[in-house]
């Protein structure tokens, strides 16, 4: 059950907060041209959604704890622990989400500048004589 076991309940607040993030950061960055705001917001749901494996030694001497978090975490862990290991397995994999979510951003533009262009070809072809209005309806004339 969600309520009961704490680590879905905990995955799904980050879930959450992740949004919250890249909402406040995509608008943060408005100054910016759409496609540079596109990568960089890419870039930062990669940092923060790939997930990556870890493992932590329990109080046995022969018990260890495997589990998933975000990748960022797991580098940030090891980073202050001096663990290369984790480091090792961490980093190439916020690599791989960095680019990735930066290609996912470049495809995002891609998409929706296609989607304008055809927009405004639209609308120029109905300013060359072709009426987009229905031929019933007539629009009020002043004067």
């Amino acid at each position: 059950m969600l309520i009961s076991d704490s680590m879905p309940l905990l995955w799904l607040s980050y879930v959450a907060l992740s949004l919250v993030v890249l909402g406040t950061g995509y608008l943060a960055i408005r100054w910016l041209p759409r496609l540079p705001r596109f990568v960089v917001t890419g870039v930062v749901a990669g940092l923060i959604w790939m997930p990556c494996s870890f493992s932590l030694p329990l109080l046995d001497a022969d018990a260890t704890y495997h589990g998933m978090a975000p990748a960022v975490v797991v580098a940030g862990i090891a980073f202050l622990q001096h663990d290369g290991a984790a480091l090792a397995t961490a980093v190439p994999l916020l690599l791989l989400g960095m680019a990735l979510g930066a290609a996912l951003g470049v495809l995002g533009w891609w998409g929706l500048g296609r989607r304008r262009v055809s927009r405004q070809a639209d609308d120029d072809g109905a300013s060359e004589g072709k009426d987009p209005a229905p031929a019933s309806r007539r629009e009020p004339v002043i004067g």
